[in-house]
């Protein structure tokens, strides 16, 4: 029997414990307090297991066990994206239904993270003594630009290995840089549109957008019209403040915009054919002359790719647009070999056309592994232990906290091929035996980097 079989004697126990941190909500774009309450509940956790700890400014901290010179870790993060709508189940408690075990946060990344104190507990509970001290890294701000692990490791020692179970299997060994910019004007500067605004999160594809227009009952008909012919659903609502049009699009991460539906580009770009771009502002004229529909740059152009990353993309993920504020936020994740410097200016100078302001919000320097580190093998001998395959390497367009481990780490886990995540969706989840699958590969790693 390998190793990792030993974690399913904790079956009940990870997921009462995982319901629990399912139910602080733990959004820490808009609370980073409860960001924090998720970190303080698993230290806590950890603590009554008998496990040292430390906590970080509130926004990090680790679980330790074993002694020793070296240094392996395991990162995962408490903090997660809204729930936003279209739920079937209540999304801040676990629910299982029909095989499957559903939560915001169940795999990104709350379950992996309770999974891998559980690891641990593990290693403690069978005797085994690391050679290598075996930190479980934990951060409550990994949704918002990843700098509770810069404040982290600010502090504390890089390992010198580990990996984070945050993204699919095999080994993920190549990861996309990624840029938050923010396009903005001085006011707004539309006259027919009055307010337009999608999204709560620059890493994720929009599935809400709604807009309100000051026109008349000819056009009014003419646009609804012009929508029924379109992708997405809208509706259209008089209010006291002029005619508000909702539009209903497809959610997904911003790593794979093209698996969604954008519902503030779609919204934009069906007022922007009605209306014509100058009356909608020159923000809205910005997103759809210069972005539109695409998901790759091209009008930007920025559309680029390698062969050991793949193609750069674009999603717009947060649009604001009132009488005190006109701004976007995007989303650019690019190919490991590419210029970011050369990227970032020709955003500007496009945006400069329209009269836009362009910030840098975040930036993530893309990770690249070599194949022939220890670490590597390791993992490909624990994902063998346990389901008798061997784990292909793969890249990315997520950003996880493998980047923050100076190549010297890599994403593995937790989502299986064919098993749909919906990760930064409604009715995020994971079958039941795959999540315990991944629990014990997860064990069956740490118990072979702790040797």
């Amino acid at each position: 029997m390998s190793f990792g079989q030993n974690i399913l004697s904790y079956e009940e126990d990870i997921l009462h414990d995982l319901d629990e941190l399912i139910r602080i909500r733990s959004v820490s774009a808009s609370d980073p307090q409860t960001a924090s309450q998720a970190l303080d509940y698993m230290l806590q956790k950890a603590s009554e297991m008998g496990f040292a700890t430390k906590n970080i400014d509130g926004i990090a901290g680790h679980i330790e066990y074993g002694e020793g010179e070296e240094l392996a870790a395991v990162l995962s993060h408490v903090d997660v994206v809204p729930a936003g709508d279209g739920w079937s189940v209540e999304p801040y408690e676990l629910t299982e239904k029909d095989g499957r075990l559903y939560g915001r946060g169940v795999v990104d990344d709350k379950g992996p993270s309770v999974v891998a104190l559980y690891c641990l507990k593990a290693l403690k509970d069978q005797g085994i003594v690391p050679k290598r001290r075996i930190r479980l890294i934990l951060g409550a701000a990994e949704e918002i630009g990843m700098n509770d692990m810069q404040t982290y490791f600010g502090q504390e020692e890089m390992p010198s290995m580990g990996f984070t179970p945050d993204s699919e299997y095999g080994i993920c060994c190549c990861e996309k840089g990624i840029m938050s910019i923010e396009v903005s004007a001085r006011q707004h500067d539309g006259t027919i549109l009055t307010a337009l605004r999608a999204g709560t999160a620059v890493n994720a594809v929009p599935s809400k957008a709604y807009a309100l227009i000051d026109c008349t009952e000819n056009e009014d008909h003419q646009l609804r019209r012009f929508a029924d012919a379109k992708p997405g659903e809208y509706d259209f609502i008089y209010t006291m403040d002029g005619l508000k049009i909702a539009a209903t699009g497809k959610a997904a991460h911003a790593s794979v915009p093209e698996e969604g539906l954008n519902a503030a580009t779609h919204l934009i770009r069906i007022l922007a054919a009605n209306f014509g771009q100058l009356v909608l502002g020159s923000v809205c004229s910005f997103i759809d002359d210069a972005i539109g529909l695409e998901t790759d740059g091209t009008s930007l152009g920025i559309a680029c790719r390698d062969k050991e990353s793949g193609a750069l993309t674009v999603n717009v993920g947060v649009v604001d647009i009132s009488e005190e504020a006109a701004r976007a936020k995007i989303d650019i994740r690019y190919p490991v070999t590419a210029d970011s410097d050369e990227i970032f200016e020709r955003i500007s100078q496009r945006a400069a056309e329209d009269g836009l302001s362009t910030t840098l919000l975040n930036h993530e320097l893309p990770l690249y592994v070599r194949e022939d580190l220890p670490i590597i093998q390791m993992l490909k001998d624990a994902y063998q232990a346990e389901t008798g395959e061997e784990a292909e390497l793969y890249t990315t367009g997520g950003g996880t906290y493998a980047r923050t481990l100076h190549n010297n780490g890599v994403a593995f886990g937790p989502v299986f091929p064919g098993d749909p995540a919906k990760i930064h969706d409604a009715d995020e989840g994971i079958s039941r035996e795959n999540f315990f699958k991944h629990a014990r590969i997860c064990l069956e790693a740490i118990y072979r980097m702790s040797q």
